[in-house]
């Protein structure tokens, strides 16, 4: 670990302005961004007494061997660049209000000729309206399930609606009165946009106006003896008033917010957050994150808001309302943030008095129960990945607590389709976001040792360019690779225009490879020619689960009820199971077969326009020169070259099939 003073810079060369500061590691990667009001008196309580400092933040100071800054104009744009600098570096000693999965929503495309209505997750699309979040998922499922008893529209991909335009049958909701079916012609473009509307209009919070339209039709069916349209009109109220009764008024039906609370202690946050939109409790979301800083409950609601909100753009994910505990310092700067970000007015306030504050105190109380739940989980937990840490690294005689753990596999059926996975454990649990995988081609597949050596060359080569340029690109990592980035002094606009691009993360204390004596000496002779000697390898054999080590002619062996033991499997077995996974997937697409591959020159994309035009290969067959030339990008040549290749195969002959799952791909 660095010592602090040895790249403290000089008190009289920090600048007292405002502005964002960066701490880096030793590998010249982002460990830590912040902002301050005055860099001088923020950048100086670090140095002054880091042995005093709390836990992560003195173990963030130890850890970093420079620190950089960059001076702005306001405390705006420090916010900007801020948040945009966490999201670009990903540091690890920030607090990070992020969820394990994305949260649905009910999304309307309302830009489609025929609009359909769908739970998604995940980034947002143009034209498309959502509603949510929901949690749990199963929630909006059965609430739209029920919708579509009043509001039938379109809930089918794309690939279901074409196939039954092509055979004029509807699917089973067309038949079961849950779909209106546009895909027959049962309902107009129009009238089924204009029903799209409407369900959009009912989920905005319309919910009366329907219900009492559908009340005064039943009560003329009654006038009209029409008890059948009467029984069915019941029957949609029912259902529009059983998704009412789920989400529970609390506030006023005009009222869209989101109510956050949270409780704190001197290493910890839990926060709650409750979508209250058209009055009704929409959803709610939680975190609970290790705090680096002594930050107040302001300044931890200010990076809360700043997280939370900044991936979104939709109206319909930052709400006009924003109730906090606490007002943060810089609130203003903040509505002015989220009025760009919403394009329209937003407010931060603190509830106090009334339903809003009622609401607040129960957010707050959710916040409590979580912390508990996770103090009484964190408990057993921590001390389990400890021990088995602990042991792992006594049993091997490493000199270097195991932090990070990186497991290789290689998957492969008889030697085709080769390929490996590389997973991560950092403090004994899984790090999914560093997960990468390898296809294996040429000479390094022609057997697991090879195959080995070619997948940690590799990777530790990228590692070595890391090292030597924190810019240079890394074509394995999914995405690529980083760009340069600013130092002190840099325009504010510069900076905002950085594309990051993702890099392999920290290297590994110890590399372990799925396999024995040979995998081992093989990943150890990569490292070798590398001139790396700073990361320990061993291998886990499946037959007995024996711990192998480089130059050993024995293994280590591990008690059965080892935790350190249980650890190496877990993480062995999860590097199985996605090796496996990408190879089923690379294997799958090249057992696809089709007459079409045959054609030279005709690529995926315009195979697929090929066949989106003519439905068909046996279509396809059937068209001639003129008609093929009406696809995009095929000219005279390719049309006459396609022609020759489809003339030699017989007009019956069998379709495409995909020869892992037997499923026909072309009819």
């Amino acid at each position: 670990m660095a010592d602090p003073a040895t790249y403290r810079p000089r008190t009289g060369e920090i600048p007292t302005e405002p502005g964002v500061y960066r701490f880096r590691d030793e590998y010249r990667r982002v460990i830590y961004v912040g902002k301050a009001k005055n860099l001088r008196s923020r950048l100086n309580s670090y140095f002054a007494s880091p042995r005093q400092l709390m836990p992560k933040t003195r173990a963030m100071v130890f850890t970093a061997t420079s620190v950089e800054w960059t001076v702005v104009g306001t405390e705006l744009e420090a916010l900007q660049l801020e948040y945009t600098w966490i999201k670009e570096f990903n540091p690890r000693f920030n607090i990070m209000f992020r969820d394990d999965k994305s949260y649905p929503y009910l999304a309307v495309t309302m830009g489609e000729k025929y609009p359909r209505a769908q739970v998604m997750r995940g980034e947002r699309r143009k034209d498309t309206r959502y509603f949510g979040p929901f949690y749990p998922a199963k929630a909006i499922r059965e609430t739209l399930d029920t919708l579509l008893r009043v509001f039938p529209v379109r809930t089918c991909s794309a690939g279901v609606f074409k196939r039954a335009e092509r055979t004029g049958r509807p699917c089973l909701l067309g038949y079961i009165d849950k779909c209106s079916a546009p895909c027959v012609g049962r309902i107009s473009p129009e009238d089924h946009k204009a029903l799209a509307a409407e369900l959009c209009s009912f989920m905005s919070g319309e919910g009366k106006r329907f219900i009492n339209d559908l009340e005064k039709q039943m009560q003329a069916a009654v006038a009209d003896l029409d008890y059948e349209s009467a029984a069915r009109l019941r029957d949609d109220i029912a259902a529009l008033k059983k998704v009412f009764e789920r989400n529970t008024v609390v506030l006023s039906e005009d009222t869209d917010a989101d109510i956050f609370g949270m409780v704190q202690d001197e290493l910890e946050a839990s926060v709650q957050v409750f979508h209250v939109r058209g009055g009704r409790i929409r959803g709610q979301r939680g975190w609970v994150v290790e705090k680096v800083e002594d930050m107040d409950t302001g300044e931890m609601v200010e990076h809360l808001l700043q997280q939370v909100y900044g991936e979104a753009s939709a109206q319909d994910s930052i709400p006009r309302r924003v109730l906090v505990p606490v007002l943060p310092e810089n609130a203003e700067e903040l509505q002015v943030w989220l009025h760009g970000l919403r394009g329209s007015k937003v407010k931060i306030s603190v509830p106090q008095r009334g339903d809003k504050k009622s609401l607040m105190e129960t957010v707050t109380r959710n916040a409590e129960d979580a912390m508990r739940l996770h103090k009484s989980r964190r408990a057993g937990d921590l001390t389990t990945r400890s021990a088995a840490l602990s042991e792992l690294q006594e049993a091997l005689d490493l000199p270097v607590p195991l932090l990070r753990i990186e497991c290789y596999d290689i998957s492969h059926v008889q030697g085709t389709n080769v390929v490996a996975s590389m997973v991560v454990a950092e403090d004994g649990l899984m790090k999914k976001s560093d997960y990468r995988r390898f296809s294996i081609t040429g000479e390094a597949a022609r057997d697991d040792t090879a195959s080995m050596y070619d997948v940690i060359s590799r990777r530790f080569k990228h590692y070595l360019a890391d090292n030597f340029d924190p810019a240079a690109e890394v074509p394995d990592a999914e995405p690529g690779a980083g760009a340069p980035v600013p130092g002190p002094g840099t325009p504010v606009a510069d900076t905002l225009t950085a594309t990051p691009k993702a890099k392999f993360a920290y290297p590994p204390n110890l590399v372990v490879v799925d396999g024995g004596k040979p995998q081992v000496s093989a990943a150890s002779k990569a490292l070798e020619d590398l001139g790396i000697t700073d990361v320990y390898v061993v291998g886990l054999a499946k037959r007995l689960e024996e711990v192998w080590v480089p130059e050993s002619d024995f293994p280590v062996i591990l008690p059965r009820s080892s935790q350190a033991l249980f650890l190496l499997q877990r993480i062995r077995d999860e590097a199985h199971r996605f090796a496996i996974t990408f190879h089923r997937q690379k294997r799958g697409k090249s057992m696809t077969a089709s007459v079409l591959d045959s054609v030279p020159g005709l690529g995926p994309a315009k195979q697929k326009a090929l066949l989106k035009h003519f439905g068909s290969v046996r279509r396809l067959k059937q068209a001639d020169a003129a008609q093929l030339q009406e696809v995009p990008g095929i000219g005279p040549s390719m049309a006459a070259a396609l022609q020759a290749a489809l003339a030699s195969t017989a007009v019956d002959a069998a379709p495409a099939v995909n020869m892992t799952t037997g499923e026909i791909i072309e009819s």
